[in-house]
């Protein structure tokens, strides 16, 4: 690993990108596994059990129990909650909600971190179906971004710019980050920005992108439990992350 531009940006070796792409594999196998058990009828703490064991099955640990005192491995945000939701036996899910499934771990000593927002049940107004599809886009046009010589402005502005063409909203207090030895480290990538602008995509750059997208406005707030960040005028939001490494080769994404 070595520093690579301005901020103390580390960029990893090949092999570091491996590491994290073994750790990557798990966090998809606890997302695949919550999000099978996504029905009407079920709590978010059902959800953070099935990945907790999952975790442990799987031989690494949780990146976010713990992490400034969360208490869970899973971040459950549903309807409107943005992110950081804390599952709880009383929040039950029901026919037609969105549920944020957001999870991390660390293998040998590597983070990998990644969300996916699912319907409950079949029932899905078009509208927010629609917030799905685009948020899910949005990332996935952004991923194609993360290249050697592009920005993290060019990231964050492609992301806004498919949502804004479509009517929704960009989150901006919460953005994506880098990974690699820690959870988060620099540089911070919002799903917002200035092509050109920014620190420039090196080779061995792992980012973590995730778009925060809202139906209504961006703007938010905190509930009383200085966690779960919700939208201030009530509207769902749709939340969908990768972590992405920089290579030669164009963008791998490492929780795929």
């Amino acid at each position: 690993m070595r520093e690579c531009g301005l901020m103390a940006i580390m960029c990893k070796s090949p092999s570091e990108i491996e590491k994290m792409r073994r750790s990557g594999r798990i966090v998809r196998q606890v997302l695949d596994a919550a999000v099978a058990e996504v029905k009407p009828g079920i709590s978010t703490m059902d959800l953070e059990k099935v990945a907790a064991a999952r975790i442990e099955e799987l031989g690494a640990k949780p990146a976010f129990k713990g992490y400034y005192d969360y208490p869970c491995v899973l971040c459950t945000s549903v309807n409107q909650e943005i992110v950081h939701g804390i599952p709880s036996e009383k929040r039950m899910l029901k026919e037609g909600d969105i549920v944020s499934i957001d999870c991390g771990v660390v293998l040998d000593g590597y983070y990998s971190d990644s969300a996916v927002t699912v319907p409950v049940g079949n029932h899905l107004k078009p509208e927010i179906k629609k917030l799905l599809d685009v948020t899910k886009a949005s990332l996935e046009r952004a991923i194609q971004a993360a290249r050697i010589g592009s920005t993290v402005g060019d990231v964050g502005a492609t992301v806004q710019e498919m949502v804004e063409a479509n009517g929704f909203s960009v989150v901006r207090e919460f953005v994506g980050h880098g990974i690699g030895t820690r959870l988060h480290e620099e540089p911070q990538v919002p799903n917002y920005g200035t092509r050109g602008h920014g620190p420039r995509l090196r080779e061995g750059m792992v980012l973590a992108i995730e778009p925060m997208v809202n139906v209504g406005k961006p703007d938010t707030r905190l509930l009383d439990n200085k966690w779960t960040a919700v939208t201030v005028d009530g509207s769902f939001s749709a939340h969908f992350e990768h972590s992405v490494a920089v290579t030669k080769d164009g963008p791998l994404v490492l929780t795929a």
